[in-house]
């Protein structure tokens, strides 16, 4: 299938975030009194929204979030960003050589996002195709938000595909009725145990961007010089 329409998750696919935003929540909930390792957020934190947190933490620690908890955690975790984000390797390029429409659906916050694309360079390539968690009722595992990505870029859900590299994004693409594909490429899977639900089987696995452009040429224009040299 040559998709309509490709859906990037922006966390661990598009910036190597998860490591750096692992150790700005697992240091915040410990000036709470939340003691967790990388373990439990690989668990139960990765791809979801802030308000998993929040639920998860009062769930499993009977212990309720001051107000202030979300400021603390953004702080630290903007600091770090500033401090050592990238842009995945191989990314950029691949973005610019890709041949059909895409966009950037994530669970961050709006606030967050917008720091991510500012300090990795790529709030010029997504300018009016990003989307986030805060603008539908139900963030992943469900559904909502690739669907709305898709309805906002005039794209038929079936005909599109998301790269995501956590299972709860597996599942809402999956949910979506859309094509998924599972990157494994974040520093994140290096350091954390990351098996994916039962039963979900990703479309294609790739472990970078430039496998993917290897596995998917039709989808990048085939240059002047090869055509030249044909």
């Amino acid at each position: 299938m040559r998709p309509a329409l490709i859906i990037f998750d922006c966390d661990g696919v598009l910036i190597d975030s998860e490591v750096l935003s692992a150790g700005a929540l697992i240091g915040t909930l410990a000036s709470h009194g939340v003691e967790v390792d990388l373990a439990f957020v690989a668990r139960h934190f990765i791809g979801r929204s802030y308000s998993v947190i929040v639920s998860e933490v009062r769930a499993r620690f009977g212990i309720a979030l001051p107000e202030s908890f979300e400021a603390d955690y953004r702080a630290r975790l903007i600091a770090a960003f500033e401090a050592g984000l990238a842009v995945m390797d191989g990314a950029l390029e691949t973005l610019a050589a890709l041949d059909v429409p895409f966009c950037l659906a994530t669970s961050s916050s709006p606030q967050r996002l917008a720091a991510s694309l500012r300090i990795t360079g790529l709030d010029g390539v997504f300018a009016g195709r990003a989307f986030t968690a805060s603008e539908v009722a139900r963030g992943k595992p469900a559904p909502d938000l690739f669907l709305h990505a898709a309805a906002r870029m005039g794209a038929d859900p079936k005909a599109c595909v998301v790269i995501e590299d956590s299972g709860a994004g597996l599942l809402a693409g999956q949910a979506a009725g859309m094509e998924v594909w599972h990157f494994t490429g974040g520093s994140h899977f290096q350091v954390m145990e990351l098996p994916l639900p039962e039963g979900l089987r990703p479309h294609r696995h790739f472990a970078s961007f430039a496998e993917l452009r290897a596995g998917r040429p039709d989808l990048f224009p085939v240059s002047a010089d090869v055509a030249n040299s044909a």
